[in-house]
């Protein structure tokens, strides 16, 4: 697999060896989620207080964005990324930002063989793994929604990044149902051609809009992200009926 990075209007991409784009990084604001699903995939903050989380999984690092988001954002967080190259790790220090600092460990190993095996529970799992294709491997199975879900603390949340060329992620979700007795859903996929979904064990966290909205603003207010239009799409989805959002 090669690793190539290419730079164009201030932006820095990570690629595997192709077009497809594996992470991105603003060069005047390293720590801001510059691609639009990576900005989806901190949905969970809104449903928790701004000490949570406290204990994170990470599957796959690419150019470390949400790492360095949680890593400056929720300084009473330990973060854990499994990646499997150990090239990716290195581009990510080199050309990325990632910090070095205890705060952060990270394995190089299988993000699903790491999971049969681990001791520890997580409040937020995230899931971002793809090859120099696009694939996820076993990353996309139902066995791996399960060991997910028995890792996830009891109100623990899980949120994956799917990617598709035909922008089909009906099977996915169907999984992710099917290991979360239906506590999930996915966001409509963004211009990229990634959807977000979320995953929480019963019984899952739920909020009213107007307790989101404060929550998005608080968090803007904090970090500079804006999750105002992930509101607004989650407002129009069977997830939100009756104004109280719950998987």
């Amino acid at each position: 697999m090669n690793i190539d990075i290419s730079e164009e209007a201030g932006v820095r991409y990570l690629h595997f060896g192709s077009s497809w784009i594996q992470g991105a990084m603003r060069i005047a604001r390293p720590y801001a989620l510059e691609l639009d699903y990576t900005r989806e995939m901190m949905t969970p903050l809104l449903l928790h207080e701004p000490d949570w989380p406290r204990r994170v999984l990470q599957i796959g690092l690419g150019a470390a964005s949400v790492t360095k988001f949680l890593w400056r954002y929720r300084p009473h967080a330990r973060i854990t990324v499994i990646e499997i190259e150990p090239r990716v790790t290195a581009a990510a220090r080199q050309f990325f930002k990632l910090p070095d600092d205890d705060r952060i460990t990270i394995h190089h190993a299988d993000g699903a063989d790491f999971l049969v095996a681990a001791k520890h529970d997580y409040d937020l799992i995230l899931v971002d793994g793809f090859d120099a294709d696009a694939r996820t491997g076993r990353l996309d199975t139902l066995l791996f929604y399960l060991d997910c879900r028995a890792r996830l603390a009891e109100d623990g949340l899980l949120s994956v990044n799917l990617l598709s060329r035909r922008k089909d992620f009906r099977q996915s979700v169907k999984r992710l149902e099917g290991a979360f007795d239906g506590h999930a859903m996915a966001f409509s996929s963004c211009d990229s051609g990634n959807a977000i979904a979320l995953a929480a064990n019963p019984p899952a966290p739920c909020a009213t809009l107007a307790e989101l909205k404060g929550a998005a603003t608080q968090l803007k207010r904090d970090t500079g992200l804006n999750l105002q239009p992930t509101l607004t799409r989650l407002a129009q989805s069977r997830h939100l009926a009756g104004g109280l959002f719950a998987l």
